[in-house]
């Protein structure tokens, strides 16, 4: 009757993660491509205050990385919906 039990918990203990690992590999690779999209949008501040940066309106902060960042959302709810097999 013990072993049955024990044979249980055990079963029970083994199905605790909610996704596979491939699910956590896309996961990460989404956070890290949301990460290079913040990266690629930082910078282009002047150190003067009287004097104004054209390199904000750059097509690398305009348009390549808020579009880096939104395919990285698009990664991690691929990974969240992937289905395991």
């Amino acid at each position: 009757m013990k072993n049955n039990n024990y044979k249980e918990e055990q079963q029970v203990q083994k199905q605790e993660f909610l996704f596979d690992g491939i699910n956590y590999k896309i996961l990460l690779i989404g956070i890290a491509v949301i990460a290079l999209g913040f990266i690629l949008m930082s910078g282009g501040g002047s150190t003067d205050p009287n004097v104004f940066n054209e390199d904000i309106f750059s097509f690398r902060r305009i348009r390549l990385a808020p579009t880096t960042v939104l395919i990285g959302f698009g990664i991690t709810i691929y990974s969240i919906f992937k289905k395991s097999k």
